[in-house]
């Protein structure tokens, strides 16, 4: 990847995704990695050093809400694919996580660090978290929490699983329940990792704020979804990772016959209801995953996957960009407006008619400085 370029800049003469429709053409000016105007322009020329954005269409930088991180490479993958933030759900290394954090000319980072499991489950036994992570009683809850806030956690994630499969292995509702509320006290959301409808029932029943992944063993009944709209909860599919953990899920956490067909029409099930629905990956290069998923390229495989569940593609893209920014604390990015961050993704094409467009990408920033 090149060098980062200064944090001002111009893009001259682009239209540009406002959250609801394609605007413009417009300039858009950007100084000390903010965006400091949108002014309307319908001809000229182009301005000394501004950047042609002519026939283009300009978008808020791309956010991932869920990935596993590892090392620098991953946070430059995703800078040359227009992932400008990503969302770490579960890193065994709070070390690590300094050291990725607010790197210039990179994609700028947030972290759960461990995520709270049942004792024996797989995050301790097979992917490398610290066995002292694990919950055994509610009387855990809060010391698990005190320990992610002190290691930098900017949010909790908890693993729950169907505990007719896994037994021992996963957290029943009241863990889960003390977990939301240690996690709330201290005014964090809080993820929950969900791949079954009963683990569902669980997550919703203990008052989660983010439910991320969707079920293989069945659809989300009406219900389900029902309360989920109640409780305002928001959902973060990683169709990418669960169109290829079908074949684990039979094997190891599911203990029936699952189908990735499950996943789509449930996502399709939250969408008629209004869930606000979030791009996410599930991006990680973890020996013991279901599924090794390419940081940076798959966000817009995930884009196409949610277009092709029954998703309209303006609210795809709006799960890559304002929703994320509404509903996880990122409220100083996400759209391009006066103010937010310079974090921007120029590409050839509409995405709101063709979604693949997203990959056609010309220019990316990262609060302001040119990384593409």
């Amino acid at each position: 990847m090149s060098s980062p370029s200064s944090d001002s800049g111009t893009i001259a003469h682009v239209h540009y995704f406002g959250g609801t429709a394609l605007s413009g053409p417009a300039t858009v000016t950007f100084d000390g990695g903010r965006i400091v105007r949108v002014t309307p322009d319908d001809s000229g020329d182009v301005p000394p050093g501004a950047v042609d954005g002519s026939g283009l269409t300009l978008l808020p930088g791309l956010i991932d809400a869920h990935v596993h991180l590892d090392g620098r490479k991953n946070l430059e993958d995703a800078a040359h694919w227009g992932i400008t933030t990503m969302l770490g759900m579960g890193t065994p290394s709070p070390d690590l996580v300094a050291k990725l954090r607010g790197l210039p000319g990179l994609t700028d980072i947030r972290s759960s660090e461990s995520p709270a499991s049942a004792p024996g489950g797989m995050q301790t036994t097979a992917m490398g978290f610290d066995p002292a992570t694990a919950v055994a009683t509610s009387d855990d809850a809060e010391p698990f929490v005190a320990a992610r806030v002190a290691e930098g956690a900017d949010y909790l994630k908890i693993i729950v699983e169907d505990p007719d499969v896994m037994g021992a292995a996963a957290l029943d509702v009241e863990r889960a329940t003390a977990l939301v509320e240690a996690a709330h006290a201290r005014d964090l959301l809080v993820y929950a990792h969900v791949t079954t409808v009963p683990a569902v029932r669980i997550a919703v029943d203990a008052g989660v704020d983010v439910l991320t992944h969707v079920p293989l063993d069945a659809v989300l009944d009406d219900g389900l979804v029902e309360s989920i709209v109640a409780d305002g909860q928001v959902s973060v599919p990683t169709l990418v990772m669960m169109r290829g953990a079908v074949r684990f899920a039979r094997s190891r956490t599911h203990g029936a016959e699952v189908d990735f067909r499950n996943a789509e029409l449930s996502v399709a099930a939250m969408d008629r209801a209004n869930v606000p629905i979030l791009v996410g990956t599930d991006s990680n290069a973890a020996p013991g995953a279901p599924l090794q998923v390419a940081h940076g390229e798959s966000l817009h495989d995930e884009l196409e996957l949610l277009v092709a569940a029954g998703m309209a593609p303006l609210d795809a893209l709006r799960g890559a960009t304002v929703m994320p920014a509404r509903h996880l604390g990122l409220g100083d990015r996400g759209s391009i407006e006066a103010g937010r961050r310079a974090d921007l993704v120029l590409i050839d094409g509409d995405p709101l008619a063709d979604i693949s467009a997203t990959k056609n990408i010309r220019g990316v920033w990262i609060a302001g400085e040119r990384v593409r």
